[in-house]
């Protein structure tokens, strides 16, 4: 227990000092490997009976080098915390494989993996120490809403089965070595509730205390997520734990999060975070935007003092994570009422 609560002071003291940088889209990264479906399977599941090509998730299980090594990129281009790769790693999710029973496995070594990554660089800079927060994906299931227009009160998931998973998940990153949780790329707030409830239990259950993350994703112009909730209101409704941090990514460009990040800074005293996409993916789904073009629209969001976290998200590269590091290392970050 005193690690996680040293690490909690220690996180809230370098929020008080500098922004810090969180990494950049991992899925991007690992394209650039071109891995094949036999790379995917590795020696453990060449002869699993559906095909695996596409569950990222895995390679941490059958390519673990190649994932240290996007971990070490990541690190080396200026940023102080990585999430593991384990946006799917729940038994919902895995379903689409047939992997529900590898969960554990998956979020466990995912986990591993970052923090040996991690150790490595804190012991070689001891005064910028780098952590990992456990990358805890919204499924691909939603508890408020009904995936059938003819059945508009069905639910494809309820939210104790989202407890569950979650709660597995949270168990294996924490047992793996992540320092904090990063409830992410939220559409639903049902399910990020779920999500939040089942790491309030693990705390519990084992007297710990660990900083927790929540990023929703605003899904269009409208400014609303998913499940049709405004900045404002998605705040409010996960407001009622002690959260370290409260931010957006996904989805949309770093400009296009301006005024939402606005309503979060004006109204919370939880850090702000904002890790966006490299703009708005082109006609063939790819993100174009420079890292030169992401850092100048970052740089609005320190000037403004929106932000205490930022990163990237889909089509970011370490380029970005350097270009955007370079940008808030001066800075002061958005002041913080740590006794909220």
């Amino acid at each position: 227990m005193g690690d996680l609560f040293a690490m909690k002071k220690n996180i809230q003291d370098l929020l008080q000092e500098r922004i810090l940088v969180l990494d950049g889209a991992m899925g991007t990264m690992l394209q650039r490997y071109k891995f094949t479906e036999e790379d995917f399977r590795g020696e453990r599941f060449k002869d699993w009976k559906s095909p695996v090509q596409g569950n990222n998730d895995l390679l941490s299980l059958t390519q673990p080098e190649a994932i240290a090594e996007v971990h070490r990129k990541y690190f080396a281009a200026g940023a102080d915390i990585v999430e593991t790769n384990t946006f799917s790693s729940t038994t919902i999710a895995m379903a689409d494989y047939d992997m529900e029973e590898l969960v554990y496995d998956l979020n466990y070594e995912s986990a591993r993996i970052a923090k040996m990554v991690a150790d490595e660089f804190t012991e070689k800079e001891p005064h910028k120490p780098r952590y990992v927060v456990g990358s805890i994906g919204p499924t691909n299931k939603t508890a408020s809403m009904s995936p059938d227009v003819n059945d508009p009160g069905y639910r494809a998931v309820s939210f104790d089965e989202l407890r569950i998973a979650y709660k597995q998940q949270v168990e294996a990153l924490l047992d793996g070595g992540s320092d904090m949780l990063l409830v992410e790329t939220i559409f639903d707030t049902l399910n990020a509730k779920a999500a939040l409830f089942a790491i309030e239990e693990v705390k519990e259950e084992r007297n710990i205390e660990v900083p927790i993350m929540v990023s929703g994703t605003i899904t269009d112009a409208s400014g609303r997520t998913l499940s049709g909730q405004t900045a404002e209101a998605f705040l409010i409704s996960v407001s009622h734990i002690p959260i370290l941090s409260v931010g957006f990514n996904c989805a949309l460009g770093a400009n296009q999060l301006v005024p939402h990040l606005e309503v979060l800074s004006a109204k919370t005293n939880f850090a702000v975070s904002a890790h966006p996409n490299a703009g708005l993916p082109n006609a063939f789904g790819e993100y174009d935007e420079t890292p030169e073009q992401m850092a100048s629209q970052i740089k609005e969001y320190v000037e403004k003092s929106l932000v205490n976290i930022v990163g990237g998200c889909c089509g970011t590269t370490p380029e970005h994570i350097t270009a955007i590091a370079n940008v808030v290392k001066d800075i002061k970050p958005r002041s913080l009422n740590v006794n909220r």
